[in-house]
């Protein structure tokens, strides 16, 4: 005869998986998942050199990081739900686009870190996120980098385009004609590939003085409008 009983029912299910539970290397990985996260969070900070700096995204970081080592704590208490995990998260579609490459590299050191911490491995964890850190500061503060940037000048026959490359060559380091076209109302758009130094948009403001000009728009490869 069967005699099993409800609380035996709820004792295998539930109280076997809180018995394998440590509170202590719990709070202590979700601890450092922290620290670590505040330590990505303060060099994304530092290094950020874009158009427009997204708070958000930066404390997503931190968020990411201890999420992740918890579902990292989680699955290696159990196989099956390692599997189930792997399964539910691969149905996730990050529709977010991400424009910086360097910010895929933050999501991925968040990533490691939270794996890390989660595992155990936490002196792993602090040594590559200070290892990580300085190579990060160190690159972003000595290299330079000239960012390619399309100048689209509209203008009229009232002046000629050797005018406009005069002024492109006092303000540019380097320019080149990408394309040329002639409008209705005989309006000439000119395209220009130019390389200007600390992102210095004052050639725009040079070229809408002169007359004949209709509009001069300087748009960085990446989708940045600066104007």
């Amino acid at each position: 005869m069967d005699t099993t009983t409800f609380s035996d029912i709820f004792k295998s299910s539930f109280l076997e998986k809180t018995t394998s539970f440590s509170l202590t290397d719990s709070l202590l990985s979700i601890g450092f998942a922290l620290l670590l996260g505040l330590v990505i969070y303060m060099v994304y900070k530092k290094t950020f050199n874009g158009v427009i700096y997204s708070h958000s995204f930066n404390i997503s970081l931190i968020i990411l990081t201890m999420a992740t080592s918890l579902v990292i704590m989680g699955i290696s208490q159990n196989v099956l739900l390692s599997l189930g995990m792997v399964g539910a998260l691969s149905i996730v579609r990050f529709r977010t686009p991400i424009k910086d490459p360097m910010d895929l590299i933050y999501l991925f050191w968040s990533l490691i870190v939270g794996i890390l911490c989660g595992a155990g491995f936490i002196l792993l964890a602090v040594t590559g996120s200070i290892a990580i850190g300085l190579v990060i500061i160190l690159f972003s503060n000595k290299i330079k980098v000239e960012n390619p940037y399309l100048l689209v000048v509209k203008y009229n026959r009232e002046i000629s385009s050797e005018e406009i490359e005069r002024i492109i060559n006092e303000t540019a380091k380097k320019f080149s004609l990408k394309s040329k076209s002639i409008m209705q109302g005989h309006e000439i758009e000119a395209t220009y590939e130019i390389r200007v130094k600390d992102n210095n948009s004052a050639i725009v403001t040079d070229l809408s003085d002169l007359k004949g000009i209709h509009s001069a728009v300087m748009l960085s490869y990446d989708g940045n409008f600066t104007a």
